[in-house]
């Protein structure tokens, strides 16, 4: 019945919905392969898909990792990985294009969507990251014997209080799921509450923490604390420098090495070091040390991951901006702590994390940024505290990889 009223409905909304996706950006393609309309070869049963879904880009973010270890582990089979979002898709081609055999757009949940998408793709194990509950797309994948799990599964406290509020029609819905897998005991406990199968649903951490550490830099310091400020946005290397110059007044024995995000901007933040009357240099003049100069600026490619294992404290760019800000744990994962600016929603369940344990901070204006950087360069406890927390929500969190490659091997194997 469910699925009859779902079809019917498809037919009232698509031209509606067609009008105001095109208002919002997207293009003719992306609506029809919505629509489970997809221009590419299909695959076979034989093909052996595996597919990852996730829904934008902090989804997409999380599932690089994974894809690229299950294309490593699972070199024979297809790899297919959706999103629901453009930006979605557009960071999942950057991050998977040369991994993934198609990206593509998750089908609309009406049953003759998602029939035109599983008879073209054919997944024999679809993985949906975080918590997206599609009870068609769950019911047909039922269907047709398609192993379906739900990983690095989250339930937000407000989602929980409406999907708590009808916790017997999830029940049933959930029922068609394979397997859920939760980032913690706090959401795996929601789930259960909301009527998933205590059998099937278990904690495995969570993705985005799977990181590893970069190989090494050839680097000195010189015995200098350095303050790293990574993947600065125009706007932002002004309130860096400012603070900088706050502490160093205070901290003599500090350094700063700066890291535009994009090299493009290499020459003008170049002049913005400059007026501030501090020695400097840039990486690229072959400088490995900090002898003699206040300001490192990094105009080198693939080496700010490399570079904040010689940091003391990171800024993390784009947080003063509408960016969204860039990935903390990069910093983290060298046990070096975190400050932030207030826009932090590309990786908003990491900083909700590491801010609960007390790993990182998000500061809203300058003088804030200023009072915590002063406070964990004056305080030794406090200092240590926040490296040791950093270092516990790693060994909480890691894990979640490992979890989802042995529950494949369990079904493909």
């Amino acid at each position: 019945m469910y699925q009859f009223f779902s079809d019917l409905m498809f037919y009232i909304i698509k031209p509606i919905a067609s009008i105001s996706m095109k208002r919002r950006g997207y293009v003719q393609e992306a609506i029809d392969r919505k629509c489970g309309i997809i221009s590419e070869d299909g695959f076979s049963k034989d093909d052996n898909v595996i597919m990852f879904h996730g829904v934008s880009v902090g989804e997409a973010v999380a599932l690089e990792n994974i894809v690229k270890a299950v294309r490593n582990q699972f070199s024979q089979n297809k790899i297919v990985v959706t999103t629901g979002t453009h930006t979605g898709q557009d960071i999942a081609k950057k991050k998977l294009g040369d991994t993934a055999d198609l990206i593509t757009y998750f089908p609309a949940d009406f049953p003759r969507c998602i029939r035109k998408f599983l008879d073209k793709v054919n997944p024999r194990v679809v993985f949906i990251a975080e918590t997206e509950i599609w009870p068609n797309f769950a019911m047909e994948c039922k269907k047709r014997g398609i192993n379906l799990y739900i990983i690095n599964g989250r339930i937000s406290d407000s989602t929980f209080k409406s999907y708590n509020a009808l916790k017997l029609i999830f029940k049933y819905f959930l029922s068609f799921y394979t397997g859920i897998f939760t980032q913690s005991e706090d959401d795996n406990n929601k789930f259960l509450t909301i009527g998933a199968n205590p059998d099937t649903t278990k904690k495995m951490g969570n993705l985005k923490f799977d990181v590893k550490k970069p190989e090494g830099l050839s680097f000195n310091k010189n015995e200098a604390r350095v303050l790293l400020a990574g993947s600065t946005h125009q706007g932002e290397d002004e309130i860096v420098l400012n603070v900088f110059k706050r502490l160093k007044e205070k901290h003599s024995d500090l350094k700063l090495i700066l890291a535009p995000r994009h090299l493009t901007r290499t020459e003008e933040v170049k002049e913005l070091i400059a007026e501030t009357g501090f020695a400097f240099d840039l990486r690229s003049n072959n400088r490995d040390n900090l002898l003699g100069i206040d300001i490192l600026q990094l105009d080198t490619l693939g080496e700010l991951g490399k570079m904040y294992e010689h940091a003391d404290i990171s800024f993390i760019g784009g947080s003063f901006n509408k960016t969204g800000g860039h990935n903390p744990l990069e910093s983290i994962v060298w046990d070096k702590p975190v400050i932030s600016g207030p826009s932090t929603h590309n990786f908003k369940d990491i900083y909700s994390i590491i801010k609960n344990a007390k790993a990182g901070f998000v500061v809203n204006n300058e003088n804030e940024f200023f009072e915590t950087a002063d406070k964990m360069l004056s305080d030794k406890e406090f200092y240590a505290y926040t490296v040791n927390a950093g270092k516990q929500v790693f060994a909480e969190q890691q894990g979640a990889l490992d979890f989802v490659i042995n529950v494949l091997k369990a079904v493909t194997m």
